[in-house]
């Protein structure tokens, strides 16, 4: 059997409870580890056996899977984050298919999410975003076309990048074509829960300048819009005079 489990953004009391179990009970881990938090290993048995996927292809992921598989073993595949975010693991679970390997996905914590939560942000604010947009510029892996950032930012609603630090100047650019000026709020989330974590709070217009005085080139994401300036109307859920299915509204 084949556990792919989230691993969450990095803090190791991040990760799920579900998650944390089957480290403990895994006979092999497979880890990505040039982004997963190595504390997180601590959980592991200490006869389990221990790859770092970062220095390996998917055929010899698939191969480990299966030699494990083989001998009867319990193999964990953990991913940062949430696995289903740029996880790669769509083309791992169809090889295990081919070979008719069972496998599970256990959800993790996403960077995105540990970022809001660090600022003390909120992407869905009343009358300012309804809509989030998790996306990544075009690099060495392409996007579709219609998936390119100033089509996306013609909404101008919240955006979280992904995979983009180190393309600062060309996103500005993607950007500005859409619905967001030089003043819209930005921030870069620098290992969103680790320890050395860094939150950079500025704008699209200096988004670059910000990156470039602390160092950052990757490891981070950039969030965009105005749900980081605060404010919007104050939520209908909770007004006093909004009828719910668990209360009456009262006019006030």
């Amino acid at each position: 059997m084949v556990h792919f489990v989230g691993a969450g953004p990095g803090a190791p009391d991040l990760i799920t409870l579900r998650g944390a179990k089957l480290l403990a009970e895994a006979d092999q881990v497979i880890y990505a580890g040039s982004l997963v938090n190595p504390a997180l290993l601590e959980n592991c048995r200490a006869d389990c056996r221990i790859l770092d996927s970062a220095r390996m292809t998917l055929e010899e992921v698939v191969e480990a899977v299966r030699s494990a598989e083989a001998e009867g073993h319990t193999t964990v595949r953990l991913h940062t984050g949430d696995p289903s975010l740029y996880g790669a693991v769509r083309e791992q679970m169809d090889r295990l298919d081919a070979l008719g390997i069972p496998y599970d996905v256990t959800p993790g914590v996403s960077s995105f999410c540990a970022a809001a939560a660090s600022l003390c942000a909120e992407y869905t604010l009343p009358g300012v975003s309804q809509t989030l947009i998790l996306t990544r510029m075009a690099g060495r892996t392409p996007v579709p076309e219609p998936e390119r950032a100033a089509s996306l930012a013609a909404h101008g609603c919240s955006m979280v990048f992904f995979l983009s630090a180190g393309m600062l100047p060309e996103l500005r650019r993607e950007l500005l074509r859409g619905a967001y000026t030089d003043e819209t709020p930005a921030a870069l989330v620098y290992k969103a829960s680790w320890e050395d974590e860094k939150l950079l709070k500025c704008t699209l217009g200096t988004l670059e300048a910000c990156a470039r005085e602390h160092a950052i080139t990757k490891t981070a994401l950039v969030l965009v819009g105005d749900f980081l300036a605060h404010g919007g109307e104050r939520s209908r859920l909770y007004d006093p005079a909004f009828t719910t299915g668990y209360r009456k509204g009262i006019d006030t």
